[in-house]
């Protein structure tokens, strides 16, 4: 869906959904973790949050989660199969979006506001100019990193040295519900 198409379908998603379970994990947490435990935990905590009754089955896109207690069925390619989770995409895009939008007001330079995360040349460009902001995974290896010299250094693998002060352990960070319902 692009952006447009999401915007649009966000309020109708949370008014047909019985309920809604954001939740946001640091990028310090992913590096002590990895991306895809973390994602996997996060993903339990969203499920558990939403006590569905003993007899539902919570559908989860792609892949199993280990830890979670909550009876829940992998569907491969599920944003494509299955309603509730392609709603749940567009609320976790949505989410997403306005976090880095806001977010580049408070880390300027970067351009968090247009790429909202993803590598394209304009954010390489920024990392080779301004280095790796707070929000920045110091552990990630893409070809960008590669591209700019980043890759196993020092500085991107030391998860406490940050260009500003955030917190200890941000893994209790939850989506402001206010930034995502505006």
């Amino acid at each position: 869906m692009t952006e447009e198409a999401r915007l649009e379908m966000y309020p109708c998603v949370l008014r047909a959904a019985a309920r809604v379970s954001i939740v946001i994990r640091s990028a310090p947490g992913i590096d002590r973790r990895g991306l895809h435990v973390t994602n996997c935990e996060a993903l339990g905590v969203a499920l558990a949050r939403l006590e569905p009754s003993a007899e539902t089955i919570c559908l989860v896109d792609g892949f199993r989660l280990p830890r979670c207690q909550v009876p829940h069925r992998r569907v491969i390619g599920g944003d494509r199969t299955s309603a509730a989770i392609a709603a749940a995409s567009v609320l976790a895009k949505v989410t997403r979006d306005r976090y880095m939008r806001e977010a580049a007001e408070r880390h300027p330079g970067w351009g968090f506001e247009e790429h909202v995360g993803y590598s394209t040349p304009e954010h390489r460009a920024a990392i080779d100019k301004l280095g790796i902001s707070p929000l920045h995974r110091r552990s990630f290896q893409s070809v960008a990193y590669t591209q700019l010299g980043l890759e196993g250094s020092d500085e991107m693998l030391e998860v406490d040295d940050y260009i500003v002060a955030v917190e200890d352990d941000a893994d209790s960070v939850e989506a402001d519900l206010r930034v995502a319902r505006n």
